[in-house]
């Protein structure tokens, strides 16, 4: 098991684009059947409330967005194109809806259950092995990441993050983000430089 701490409620109620930065080499740890699985963040996008097009909290408060609504240091998970599930760290301050899109992570712990979860083996190749959670649906399948696991606290035992120090600037690829078509032109996506499990280079 990893050593560094779980990050608290402080962490999360900074500046969006500040903590989704940060966010990149920390350790994203599900307990799920007994079984612990991690993985280091590699790849990451901002949202940003309600000046952001591509936000889901941008044309206001709905069933579906107001986990986004709380305190940052919650899990917020949607459903989308009617099959996949994807999930977002909820930043700053209640009612000042932000959150933060997990898009990589580099597998490290449980690798046989995200293995499982993902593809229906405890064995995989080599190609799979970078395919197990190079995207936000992929990784949310992997982790067992579905419609309950919406709303968990970041800062309790079930779903959290630990600390890792932090990333040099160099390390660090900023750019617009991908897989929207408003709002595209901001550069609010993260991803560790050459990192093989950042979904799209």
């Amino acid at each position: 098991m990893h050593t560094g701490y779980i990050l608290d409620s402080k962490f999360y109620k900074g500046d969006v684009h500040k903590i989704a930065e940060c966010l990149l080499g920390k350790i994203f740890v599900r307990i799920f059947n007994r079984n612990v699985l991690s993985g280091k963040i590699v790849e990451v996008e901002a949202y940003d409330g309600l000046t952001d097009e591509a936000s889901h909290a941008f044309k206001g408060k709905t069933k579906r967005n107001e986990v986004m609504f709380r305190q940052g240091g919650l899990l917020y998970v949607y459903f989308t194109y009617g099959m996949h599930y994807c999930a977002n760290v909820v930043t700053g301050n209640t009612n000042d809806p932000k959150a933060v899109l997990l898009r990589g992570i580099e597998p490290v712990e449980g690798i046989g259950q995200m293995s499982l979860n993902r593809f229906g083996k405890k064995s995989f190749t080599q190609k799979e092995f970078i395919n197990l959670t190079n995207g936000p649906a992929k990784l949310c399948k992997a982790f067992g990441i579905e419609r309950p696991e919406n709303g968990t606290d970041l800062t309790g035992d079930k779903i959290f993050i630990l600390d890792s120090p932090k990333l040099n600037k160099s390390e660090i690829i900023i750019t617009t983000r991908i897989g929207i078509n408003k709002s595209i032109n901001l550069p609010w996506r993260y991803y560790i430089k050459n990192n093989p499990f950042v979904s799209k280079k």
